[in-house]
């Protein structure tokens, strides 16, 4: 079940990319409320609205459409946080605006989580993309932000993975659990300690 497939076929027309993206959302609907195991090409096609034979033009398998899912949630993850914090004028304005963007956007995508874990027993390769892809781009916003002297200099590679793993623990405990505070708040208290630290004031 782990064995990498080839078989995600990228349409080249705008019809193409379309009737794929409506297969990755029915693929989440499907995954997330059945489970893998339990999920089915047939009704993956039903939620879509496309004939059986459609799915065949973009995807080989069910976990074909499962891995192309986790990449593709990767990338929708990435672009809105992106679109989020790409006029914040330093590192640490971008650290609460991302934090913010990230529960708002399990907020609104509430199979993130069933997906991506998923993946882990399904895909382990592309579970572990998933992260990594996330990883590197902000061990890359790091090493900027403190050539800018926007932060210190650190181990930016350990600090984008504590950063990243505090933000899905919180998305996770206030946005797939549940929503009880706002999202301001939270950001503002990890602000806090991102840019504080935990020591006691001299």
């Amino acid at each position: 079940m782990n064995q990498h497939s080839t078989s995600d076929k990228i349409p080249k027309t705008r019809r193409g990319r379309k009737t794929r993206e409506k297969l990755l959302h029915a693929a989440e609907a499907e995954f997330g409320e059945r489970g893998f195991p339990e999920a089915s090409i047939a009704s993956i096609t039903q939620r879509a609205g496309v004939a059986l034979g459609t799915f065949y033009v973009y995807f080989e398998s069910k976990e074909a459409i499962f891995r192309a899912l986790v990449s593709y949630m990767g990338e929708l993850t990435r672009q809105w946080i992106g679109e989020r914090v790409a006029e914040s004028p330093d590192r640490l304005t971008a650290e609460r605006r991302g934090v913010e963007a990230f529960i708002e956007f399990v907020r609104t995508h509430r199979n993130l989580y069933r997906v991506v874990s998923m993946a882990q027993f399904i895909a382990e390769d592309a579970f572990r993309d998933y992260y990594s892809v996330f990883a590197g781009a902000y061990e890359e916003n790091l090493k900027r932000a403190a050539e800018a002297g926007e932060i210190r200099d650190g181990d930016n590679e350990v600090w984008s993975w504590a950063l990243i793993g505090m933000t899905v623990f919180l998305g996770m405990r206030f946005a797939d659990w549940d929503e009880d505070r706002p999202v301001a708040d939270i950001a503002a208290a990890v602000s806090d300690l991102v840019s504080k630290g935990m020591a006691r004031d001299a």
